[in-house]
């Protein structure tokens, strides 16, 4: 949730200008693919080029370290909620990370912004899928933490709202982040976290 100082449409704002930031250094580039509107929403495609330190176990999977990252995003003003889907298009092979994101108004607090996010982790390598997935929800809450702390320096910079307030941060994440291995699907190698 955001503070009282950003709304909504503040953050959706914020939302397309949220690199570069301190806590982006990962991410080499972005470019629009496709932008449109349907029935009065906003859709749009986004790729990210981005690097991320791989561990010992998957340079034997991986070569390169840059990684496609692929955002269809559907913003609604009218239902004031903005909805993103991020997904990598390499390392897909390894370990298939899509993320899913809806920003809204907070109905305790009109003047403050949920982000509820979810995520689903997929791996098909025979015999180490369970702990490629525990490594990826490892990585994922990292990353993740690491993404609102930049979204945050964002919107202190577009608004100048102060990230110093008693909740420590602008932006709090909705999570309900579960033990990646209960939540596991044996089958498929997929793990799914709401």
């Amino acid at each position: 949730m955001l503070s009282p100082c950003v709304r909504w449409d503040q953050v959706v704002h914020g939302f397309w200008h949220r690199y570069p930031n301190p806590e982006s250094k990962h991410v080499l580039s972005e470019d629009v693919l496709h932008r449109e509107v349907i029935e009065n929403k906003l859709h749009s495609i986004r790729l990210f080029t981005k690097t991320n330190k791989l561990p010992k176990w998957g340079e034997r999977f991986i070569q390169s370290k840059d990684v496609k990252i692929v955002e269809e995003s559907i913003l609604d003003p009218s239902e004031k909620t903005l909805v993103t889907y991020t997904r990598n298009v390499g390392y897909a092979s390894v370990m298939g990370v899509t993320e899913k994101v809806i920003y809204k108004v907070n109905e305790e607090n009109p003047s403050t912004t949920v982000a509820e996010r979810s995520v689903w982790i997929e791996s098909n390598v025979y015999g180490m899928s369970k702990a490629i997935q525990a490594f990826g929800m490892q990585r994922f809450k990292v990353n993740s933490a690491k993404a609102v702390k930049g979204f945050n320096h964002v919107l202190n910079s577009m608004y100048g709202t102060n990230t110093s307030s008693s909740s420590g941060v602008l932006l709090h994440q909705k999570e309900k982040l579960k033990d990646a291995l209960k939540q596991s699907n044996y089958k498929t190698g997929s793990l799914y976290v709401q």
